[in-house]
């Protein structure tokens, strides 16, 4: 039948626009879904570009104040409900899981050392 067909194809191509966009979002932020040498380094650039910023006058927002909190925030709120979907996907297999160990993993460090 034609019209299961295409439903078929409708619904496997917003899958895949799901995954893709799940792909765009987590490679902006893949540093927090990997080891937690990688994430403190590309963290301490963001800190420092963002400072640097702010101490030549192009925002009026100190990051330091509020970086370690925003951490835990964005963990919680953004990065740990990517990887999950990631995760819920399945077409990454066990990358998926490093993902989300490591974003958890990472936020848990965070909490005890990022202050």
């Amino acid at each position: 039948d034609v019209q299961v067909d295409e439903s078929a194809s409708i619904a496997a191509n917003r899958k895949a626009t799901i995954v893709i966009e799940h792909l765009i979002q987590a490679s902006d932020v893949s540093h927090t879904m990997q080891h937690w040498d990688v994430y403190c380094k590309w963290n301490e650039r963001l800190f420092y570009e963002m400072y640097a910023a702010f101490k030549s006058g192009r925002t009026d927002t100190n990051p330091a104040p509020g970086w370690y909190k925003g951490e835990l925030w964005f963990f919680d709120n953004y990065v740990i409900p990517l990887a999950k979907k990631l995760k819920d996907c399945g077409v990454f297999g066990v990358c998926s899981d490093e993902c989300l160990n490591y974003a958890l993993e990472n936020r848990n460090m965070w909490e005890a050392h990022g202050e």
